[in-house]
């Protein structure tokens, strides 16, 4: 029997649930149901990641037990993924005690193989992403771009994993099977890094205490991630007699993730496999990341997408169509919530809605609601007509099959929609709401009334694992026992309709959504929960605290700011402090976006010297580096020059903090000024 086992990466509960989280889990969700419809012995596995420093730093700052923490926020994963329809084989928690011991067992087969000593570790460690920084300046803390913050200096006694001695055996891998990592882009991404060279790993902790015990060494707790990658096996029993599965379902697994963490699932992952003698997994599925109106989502842009207003004004199902649409095979999306509701409109209401009502309501008025079936009377032309949308069908399906294998679920759905356009011309052209009134064509009729019928029976199919309620909702609209989910895609053939079945009630599924007065009703929604979260964030801050120092001003926003002395009567300075700060006129010639830093643009400004200077400014996610080109700017240059992500800046840009946000707003002039121009 065919086995399919995907796992989504378990969730780290150092924050709420959000769109991310929700994406991978409804891709997971489609793709068990795919595979369990088309015969397959299927196991779905999610779950949550629960140790670390992170998590361990974030109970105390709450005054809570760490476990009390961790429990409340796997609740509201738990919740939210219900509330969506999700359906996992098993929920995974790192603090199972069978995940535990499994875990344990892999590190000591690791061990006893050779591949784990014990040194000491002095380097960077990002607490946020669990990862080892190499610096990119000797001597400075290397910045996350994830986590928009310096990773932390740490220097204690650690076991040691030798990954570089798998640096061949990886590159093997990669080369004879090219399935192994998909895309083809991530894949080529990650042969760069390992041929790059792989340095051993850190795989202990002595100062994190929230963690699983090292086995015979209770000082030292496990590198989370050598915990979390486990969880893929220990679900399966691996090294554990409470779980089953371990001979059935691996190797052959898919693995998804994203690709800000595509890394340790094919670099780190197979290697600790292959030294414990584990088959390493078949597939890691790196997809992409969720934009807002073209960009990274974020608060301070007020673009992020609300889980709970997604439920407030839209179903569970409307949502998973438009992930499982609009991501494309292994690139990045775009969410908003225009977007949705063109969506629904477009594609359910006026598509595949209106094409189910309107098959109904025919079959409804002219045959009693009674299923007909095609009949032999009918002309060449007609019968012609129907062998095109047989062929037209039996291609998009096998498009629908061969799509959905690759993980490509908008290029499926998008298959089933030209099925739909396909029945919704060989109506339009056969015109049975006037065929109806003519007896003679009633063998016609009845042809035509039976391939739109069938070929809805066809589309419902598809559709089951990408709108499961939809699909049955309309399954019994057709007067079919059962489930579409029963009926194997794979096995699909035109044939005569149940004798005598009647349809049943009709219901429109997909009212069509008023886009003006749903957006109006989320801007409102969207702005009382900006203001709570600014009032809880304002009492918090107006809390009292022992010794609390003042709030610092913040700065224009850019790069570096210079160092002001505080004047203590009434903030004033002298005529002498401001004449320390030289300002000048700087045109951009250059700009453009800095590779893996979300924030900062790259300007070269000419600032009336010999040579151009290079200026890095935290403004890429207001201002278009082509739109900046050619504009007069204010400039301090007398700033030192400071390295950031390896470039030199050499001065600094002005700019007023506009709103509640701080949205920048370039200095400039309304009149020609020469450039180099001091201003006084």
């Amino acid at each position: 029997m065919k086995t399919f086992y995907v796992t989504t990466p378990i969730y780290y509960v150092n924050a709420k649930p959000h769109l991310g989280h929700l994406y991978t889990t409804i891709l997971a969700d489609a793709l068990a149901r795919h595979h369990r419809q088309c015969g397959a012995q299927t196991f779905f596995l999610t779950g949550t990641d629960e140790h670390g420093q992170n998590i361990e730093r974030t109970a105390e700052k709450n005054g809570i037990p760490v476990k009390e923490h961790v429990d409340g926020v796997v609740a509201e994963f738990k919740d939210a993924f219900a509330k969506f329809g999700l359906q996992p084989d098993h929920w995974i928690r790192t603090t199972d005690e069978y995940h535990e011991r499994g875990a344990q067992v892999l590190f000591q087969k690791v061990q006893e193989a050779g591949f784990i000593y014990k040194g000491h570790y002095e380097g960077w460690f990002c607490t946020g992403c669990a990862e080892f920084k190499e610096e990119t300046e000797p001597g400075q803390a290397p910045w996350c771009d994830l986590h928009d913050r310096h990773a932390e200096r740490v220097a204690e006694e650690s076991y040691f994993f030798k990954l570089a001695e798998f640096q061949d055996r990886l590159l093997d891998l990669y080369e004879n099977n090219p399935e192994f990592i998909q895309p083809e882009a991530r894949r080529n991404e990650i042969i760069s890094f390992v041929k790059g060279g792989l340095k051993d790993l850190s795989v202990s902790r002595v100062s994190v205490k929230w963690g699983i015990p090292v086995p015979g060494d209770p000082q030292h707790t496990m590198y989370v991630w050598f915990d979390a990658l486990s969880n893929y096996i220990t679900a399966l029993g691996f090294g554990n007699d409470v779980r089953q599965g371990f001979e059935t379902f691996w190797p052959v697994v898919l693995h998804l993730v994203g690709k800000d963490i595509l890394r340790f699932h094919t670099v780190y992952w197979p290697a600790f496999l292959m030294a414990a003698g584990v088959p390493v997994p078949k597939t890691v599925f790196a997809h992409g990341m969720w934009l807002s109106g073209g960009r990274k989502m974020s608060k301070t842009l007020r673009n992020t997408i609300d889980l709970g207003i997604l439920l407030k004004y839209f179903t569970r199902e409307q949502v998973r169509y438009f992930c499982l649409r609009e991501m494309s095979f292994g690139q990045d999306g775009d969410f908003t919530y225009e977007a949705l509701i063109g969506r629904v409109n477009a594609d359910l209401a006026a598509g595949w809605g209106n094409l189910s009502s309107r098959t109904l309501t025919m079959i409804r008025n002219s045959c009693d609601g009674v299923l007909p079936n095609a009949s032999a009377e009918i002309s060449d032309e007609a019968r012609n007509a129907v062998e095109a949308v047989k062929a037209a069908f039996a291609e998009a399906e096998k498009t629908y099959l061969t799509e959905f294998e690759r993980i490509a679920t908008g290029r499926a759905v998008e298959a089933v929609w030209h099925m739909i356009a396909t029945l919704d011309k060989y109506l339009s052209d056969h015109a049975p709401w006037k065929l109806a009134k003519d007896p003679a064509a009633q063998p016609l009729l009845e042809t035509v009334l039976y391939m739109a019928a069938e070929g809805l029976r066809h589309i419902t199919v598809l559709m089951a694992p990408v709108m499961p309620e939809a699909a049955q909702a309309i399954w019994q609209q057709l007067g079919f026992a059962g489930s579409p989910a029963d009926v194997n895609p794979e096995t699909l053939s035109w044939e005569a309709l149940p004798s005598g079945t009647h349809i049943g009630e009709i219901q429109g599924l997909f009212p069509r959504l008023d886009k003006g007065k749903v957006m109006t009703d989320i801007k409102q929604d969207e702005a009382k929960q900006a203001a709570a979260e600014a009032a809880s964030l304002a009492a918090t801050e107006a809390a009292p605290t022992a010794a609390a120092p003042a709030p610092a001003a913040m700065p224009a926003l850019t790069v570096e700011s210079p160092a002001v002395p505080v004047v203590e009567e009434k903030g004033y300075i002298t005529i002498d402090d401001f004449t320390k700060v030289e300002l000048r006129v700087a045109q951009v010639l250059e700009a453009e976006r800095i590779p893996k830093a979300d924030k900062l643009l790259r300007l070269q400004v000419d600032v009336g010297e010999e040579k151009p200077r290079q200026i890095l400014a935290g403004i890429a996610m207001y201002y278009e580096p082509e739109k900046l080109v050619g504009r007069k700017i204010v400039v301090v240059a007398n700033l030192a020059p400071r390295k950031m992500r390896g470039l030199e800046s050499q001065g600094m840009l002005l700019a007023a903090s506009i709103g509640e946000e701080g949205r920048p707003v370039l200095a400039t002039f309304t009149e020609d000024v020469p450039n180099g121009a001091r201003l006084k």
